[in-house]
C-alpha cells in the first residue's frame, strides 16, 4: 500500500494514519493540502489518503468536505480514526513569549487556542498555515514572517531545534479530530453493527420543504443523522449541497431503502462509503426498522401478485 496524508511529517493526520495496520511499514508521502492528497489518490500516485474531516470544537473541515464532494464517484471512505488533540507553542531558541508578535498554524488549530492566546499573547497577529507541522517547520527557514507556531507535541519532539514555550494550550482539553481514510473503487468493509455511511446530497431545488423531503427519507426509516453540514456548490449564490453521516451500513435494508428514496428526490446524490465507527458504538435499531421487518414487508407485497406478475410489466415492484 502507498499512502498519502496532509503533511509534513508530524501532523495529527500522520498520527491518524499510523494507527492503520501496516501503515508504519508502508510508503507514506506527505501532501501539501487536502486537495493535493486527494489528487494524488485520483492520479494513482497513492492507494489511499488520510485526511481530516471533522473536529469536535470547530465542526467540519471545509477543505475536505469540498474536495471529497468534487472528487468523483469513485472515491470511498473505508475507515475513520479519532485522535485526541493537544497543542504546544514553539519558537526558535532564545525567543520568549514577550518577543512574539505573530503566530502561525492551521486555521482549525488556531480556533482551538484563541482563548489561551488572548490571555497569554494579547494583540498577537495570526498567519494561516497549511498544517500545524508546516507552520512549525517554517520557523526553521530564514525570515519565516512569524515568531512562533502552534503544533503537536510530536513535531517538537522530532525537532529539538525548536523550543517549546508552552504546553497543552488548547482551550478545550477534550478536543478530538476525526480523520477518514479514502481510497478509490473499494468495496465497503463488511458491516459490524457499529457503522457509518457518508453521503453528499445536492439540493435540487431551492423551494419550501426541499430539505424536509430529504430528511424524511431517513426519519421514516429510523435512520439517525450523526452529522449534517451545508456547503456552497460554487455554481451560484444559494446553491448548496449537504454533507451527511448516517448511522448504518449500505448492506442494511433500511439504509438501502433510504438511498432509493434520496435518489428519487436528489438524483445527484453521491455515496462516499460505509465503514466501521471508530468509537465502536453499536447502532440501536427499532423493531419496525430491522432487517426482518423489511424482508417481511417485501415478501408480503410479492405475495399480492397472485398467479405471478403480468407479462410486459415495465417496472419491478
Amino acid at each position: 500500500m502507498r499512502y498519502t496524508y496532509l503533511g509534513p511529517s508530524g501532523t495529527f493526520t500522520e498520527a491518524a494514519l499510523l494507527t492503520v495496520p501496516g501503515a508504519l511499514d508502508a510508503a507514506r508521502v506527505p501532501a501539501t493540502s487536502v486537495p493535493d492528497a486527494l489528487e494524488r489518490l485520483r492520479n494513482g500516485d497513492a492507494d489511499a489518503a488520510m485526511v481530516p474531516i471533522e473536529n469536535s470544537v470547530e465542526g467540519g473541515v471545509t477543505a475536505t468536505l469540498d474536495a471529497i464532494a468534487a472528487g468523483g464517484a469513485d472515491l470511498r471512505i473505508i475507515r475513520e480514526v479519532l485522535v485526541p488533540i493537544t497543542f504546544v507553542l514553539v519558537a526558535r531558541p532564545g525567543v520568549s513569549l514577550e518577543d512574539i508578535r505573530t503566530v502561525s498554524t492551521h486555521t482549525h488549530a488556531w480556533a482551538q487556542v484563541r482563548a489561551w492566546t488572548a490571555a497569554n499573547l494579547p494583540g498577537v497577529d495570526y498567519v494561516p498555515g497549511s498544517s500545524t507541522a508546516a507552520a512549525a517547520l517554517g520557523l526553521l527557514h530564514e525570515n519565516p514572517g512569524y515568531q512562533a507556531a502552534v503544533c503537536s507535541p510530536t513535531v517538537a519532539q522530532q525537532h529539538p531545534e525548536l523550543e517549546v514555550l508552552a504546553h497543552n494550550i488548547g482551550d478545550n482539553k477534550n478536543a478530538v479530530t476525526r480523520f477518514v481514510l479514502v481510497a478509490r473503487n473499494k468495496p465497503a468493509p463488511a458491516p459490524t453493527g457499529a457503522d457509518k455511511t457518508t453521503l453528499v446530497i445536492p439540493l435540487p431545488q431551492d423551494r419550501p420543504g426541499a430539505l424536509l423531503d430529504l430528511l424524511e427519507q431517513f426519519s421514516t426509516r429510523g435512520i439517525n443523522l450523526s452529522r449534517i453540514e451545508s456547503r456552497p456548490t460554487g455554481e451560484f449564490l444559494g446553491s448548496y449541497f449537504f454533507s451527511i453521516d448516517i448511522d448504518g451500513h449500505l448492506y442494511d435494508a433500511r439504509v438501502r431503502d433510504a438511498l432509493r428514496g434520496i435518489h428519487r428526490v436528489s438524483p445527484g446524490v453521491q455515496y462516499l462509503g460505509s465503514y466501521p465507527r471508530a468509537d465502536q458504538r453499536v447502532t440501536a435499531v427499532e423493531t419496525l426498522h430491522c432487517e426482518d421487518a423489511f424482508d417481511a414487508a417485501r415478501d408480503w407485497v410479492e405475495a399480492l401478485f397472485v398467479g405471478g406478475r403480468p407479462e410486459g410489466l415495465k417496472h419491478n415492484i
